[in-house]
């Protein structure tokens, strides 16, 4: 699985170094372009969101979920997508069929904060290509990735 993550991290800061938008496809018609939400069951959902506002910084919209802009600052150029086998551990501890990957500005202040309200780091990787990376669960148990993107070098 490390390898499968170091493919898909190396492939991710290629583009964040060398600009995801002056490439050009000539596709067919009839395909997926991007993610346009993640939706997914909760014990208690208003709580659940109010984690994710409090916990790691969510901006909550008045209708209770987020919408997560793609041209924010520091925002990667493109969203990985992968299915892993049904054996994997990469999700442990969680029991969940699913981790979502959030790309984050500052992964010290998110951790600060988590810790902080008890929240315990399972693991943390700084020396990645793509960036640096931290998991953590969320209060019901699904396991999250926190990932700051490598920022490009200065002009």
């Amino acid at each position: 699985m490390m390898a499968v993550r170091a493919i898909v991290g190396l492939w991710l800061a290629g583009l964040v170094l060398a600009g995801a938008g002056g490439i050009a496809r000539a596709e067919p018609a009839g395909h997926i372009t991007g993610i346009g939400g993640v939706f997914f069951k909760a014990k208690d959902p208003k709580a659940l969101a109010a984690w994710y506002r409090d916990v790691l910084g969510l901006p909550l919209e008045a209708w209770g979920g987020a919408a997560l802009r793609l041209d924010a600052a520091g925002h990667p150029p493109a969203t990985a997508w992968n299915a892993f086998p049904d054996t994997t551990k990469y999700f442990a501890p969680s029991t969940t069929d699913f981790m979502i990957d959030y790309a984050v500005d500052d992964l010290d202040a998110i951790l600060a904060r988590a810790t902080a309200k008890g929240i315990a780091v399972l693991k943390r990787a700084d020396g990645d290509p793509s960036g640096r990376f931290a998991w953590i669960l969320d209060p019901e148990g699904n396991k999250i990735e926190l990932w700051e993107p490598k920022r490009p070098p200065a002009p």
